[in-house]
Order: C-alpha cells, then structure tokens, then sequence
C-alpha cells in the first residue's frame, strides 16, 4: 500500500493490478497490446488508489528526458547569470539541455513556473534564490517537488533551507560576520545596512551574521539602522537615499548584495559622498563586475559559478535518504570602498 503522507505511483498500480510496469502504463495510457479487460481492471484499481497520471513520469522512467529546468529569482542580476553559467557548462558536459525561468522572488509566481517546468518533462529541477522565512509560503512548492521525486525526477536547491531537496548552501551568515568585523576594525561605529526584502531567508541569514558581530563586540544591534527595500540595484539606490536623509551621521554601509551595492555607490556619488573617505561601502556575493565599479567594491566572496555547478552535481546523483547539504564557504575581498572612519 503507497504511504499515506505521498502520492500513489504507476508502480503501485501495478503491484495491486499484479500487472507489470509497462503493462500498467500501456492500459492506463489507452495504448493497445492490453485486453479491454485487463485494462478496466487496471484503471479501476488505479481510482481505487487516487492515482493521477504524471506527465512527465512516464518520460523519466524511459530515460528520454535531457533537459534541466533551472529557476533563478532575477536573471539579469549577476549573481544568478553566474550560477546559471555553471549549471550550462556542467549540463554541456553531460548532453542536457538546460531551461531558465524568473520567479521575480514572488513564490506563486517560482511555484507557477515550477509546475511549468515539470509539465515540460523536465528530468532535473534546480531552484536557485532565497527561500522564504514562512514555511507556509514554500509548503506547495515543497509538495510539488516531493512528487516529481517520488516519481523519478531529482531536484536540488540553491540558498534554500526548507524545500526538502539537496541544497547547495551560500555561507550568508558566517559572511555577515565577517563584513561588520572588517567594517568595525576600520574604526565604524555608525553602520547602516541596505537590506533586501523582509521575508527572505539570504537577507533574515546575513542580516543576522551582521548582528552577531555586533554583539561580539560588545555592541546592540538594535543600534543598528536597517533599511529594507528590493534586492536590486534599484533597492540600493532607494535604501541609500532613506539613509542619507534619515540617518546623515552614518559612515558605512552594507549593502546585502553586490547588486544593491551597485545602487549604493550610485547614489553616494550623484549626492557627492565620496567613498571611503566619508562613507564606506560593503557588498556580498563578489559578482564579476565587483572589481571594475569605481571605486573597486569589497565584499563577500561567493563561487557562483561552483555552486550552480555542484547543485547539478548532487541533482545528477543518485536521491539520498536524506537530502544533502553542501556549504559554500567564503572570502572576505576588501577593495577601495572601504577605508577608516572619518576622524578617527
């Protein structure tokens, strides 16, 4: 008998029918080379059960499907374009196909195109982008993906902690820690951080690293100001505009990704705040044009490329029992954004 907490599958039918595989799927796929009664049967043993045709089931177990669904909450942002490139090189070297979707990090919309996805038979889904810190919002998500399992299809996650999948897990809190130390040594005390969107388990885990540096130091981090906004540039431009207006003695801030980073400096230098000399400026996740931004962006090194190439990896593998983790790690890069308070 199916457990009860999963789907019944083709398989079940056709142990109760005591029928084989393909003689199940023949009968319930109207194909002929079954009898019309053996056929009935079959499909009534099938209602019997609530088991419901997968699409893309029958694709899976012939093997047929090469092509991997690859989810990304924003596609021009930098971050995800890398992760995505290591997706396509491993996927190149393994014959597959790979197809790319936007959430817009609007969960109704990453569950819409994940059913898409596995509508088109994919063979693989990866999910790349924050999760959400409500278990609720993710649990259809979770439910979608548990089935495509149970049915042969393999899945894994990046930066997500709560789909139930392997995961390829970004170092966001250890790398928030390490942002606010570089920034206290350097003497700041007046710190301010552009956050992403409330809600986000990457801005809720790095948000925390930062305030567990604080307190490390002997310092509140309710004395720290946090805005919040998109996690874009566009956020960054508006979160800076908010600090500077609201919080003018501020000397550093932290933007929670090179992308809002990016509208950060944007911002500090149409105000003509020059940076470092009178504010410094962090970013996370080191995308490639960190480096040619003027001035030159320090930040939080994250293998982009790596990790979208270790999430297919694990997808490649065989399903565990239990689903794996795999840690990212990271690195500190400091750059011409930061310098020493000013007067200090």
């Amino acid at each position: 008998m199916p457990r009860a907490n999963r789907r019944p599958r083709l398989v079940d039918v056709a142990e109760h029918a005591a029928v084989s595989l393909a003689t199940a799927s023949r009968a319930l796929a109207g194909r002929e080379g079954v009898s019309a009664e053996v056929a009935d049967r079959i499909r009534q043993i099938a209602d019997e059960l609530g088991y419901v045709a997968n699409p893309y089931a029958r694709t899976l177990a012939s093997g047929a499907s090469s092509t991997v669904g690859l989810i990304v909450h924003q596609v021009d942002d930098p971050y995800f374009s890398e992760i995505a490139a290591g997706v396509i090189q491993l996927a190149a070297e393994q014959g597959l196909l790979v197809q790319i979707c936007q959430s817009g990090r609007d969960p109704g919309y990453e569950l819409q195109q994940l059913r898409h996805l596995i509508a088109q038979r994919v063979g693989i889904v990866l999910i790349s982008g924050s999760g959400y810190d409500d278990p609720r919002v993710e649990a259809a998500a979770r439910a979608e993906l548990a089935a495509f399992q149970d049915h042969g299809g393999r899945a894994t996650a990046i930066g997500r902690h709560a789909l139930g999948i392997d995961a390829v897990l970004p170092d966001n809190e250890a790398g928030g820690v390490a942002l606010a130390q570089h920034l206290m040594d350097l003497g700041h005390r007046r710190i301010a951080v552009a956050a992403g969107s409330a809600g986000l388990t990457t801005v809720a885990d790095r948000l925390a690293g930062v305030s567990s540096a604080l307190r490390q130091r002997g310092r509140s981090p309710a004395d720290l100001v946090v805005v919040h906004s998109d996690f874009t540039r566009g956020g960054g431009r508006a979160a800076t505009e908010q600090i500077l207006n609201e919080h003018p003695d501020t000397t550093a801030i932290i933007a929670l990704n090179d992308a809002m980073a990016t509208g950060v400096l944007s911002t500090l230098r149409s105000r003509g705040v020059p940076v470092p000399a009178r504010m410094s400026v962090v970013g996370f996740d080191d995308v490639s044009v960190a480096a040619d931004l003027a001035p030159s962006l320090t930040t939080i090194r994250l293998p982009m490329t790596e990790m979208g190439r270790t999430a297919l990896t694990l997808a490649l593998k065989p399903r565990a029992i239990r689903p794996r983790r795999r840690p990212t790690g990271h690195l500190l890069v400091v750059r011409d954004s930061t310098g020493p308070a000013p007067n200090t």
